[in-house]
């Protein structure tokens, strides 16, 4: 399984890391120290990179330019369990496209593979691990595990 580790630093911050990379993530505080997007935001951004990727990647195929591609997103909250309700991907395509070409160029969207995971959620397992609690009395006054 690949690895992030995701780590408290102050009030609402929070340090990820993957690979050799680390994003802050942090909810508003109305503070002007906020240290980056909120994890709702992230999760939101990763769907329209994701769609870009895809994107950018079609265009190629079909020798189209593809530099400047933007994706813009729109979204909402819902309630009831607290979550995103809607999302509205708009692709900016840096030149006119045939419809053929468009058909093809949403196929490979639609194929994005964050835009799968949230069609078919993966299983979440949450554990909760503590520290370890030593306690002494060892032969030689060691704490035992």
């Amino acid at each position: 399984m690949a690895m992030v580790t995701v780590r408290h630093l102050a009030d609402d911050k929070f340090r990820m890391e993957t690979r050799e990379h680390v994003v802050l993530a942090d909810q508003p505080s109305g503070r002007e120290d906020e240290a980056g997007p909120t994890p709702v935001e992230l999760l939101v951004m990763a769907l329209a990179a994701c769609a870009g990727y895809y994107g950018v990647r079609n265009l190629r195929s079909q020798e189209l330019p593809a530099d400047g591609l933007t994706v813009r997103v729109r979204w909402s909250m819902r309630t009831e369990p607290a979550r995103v309700g809607r999302v509205q991907l708009d692709v900016l395509v840096p030149a006119p496209l045939q419809p053929a070409q468009r058909d093809r160029l949403l196929a490979a969207i639609d194929r994005c593979t964050v835009h799968n995971t949230l069609r078919q959620p993966p299983r979440v397992e949450v554990d909760v691990v503590e520290p370890s609690v030593h306690r002494a009395g060892g032969p030689d006054g060691s704490p035992v595990p």
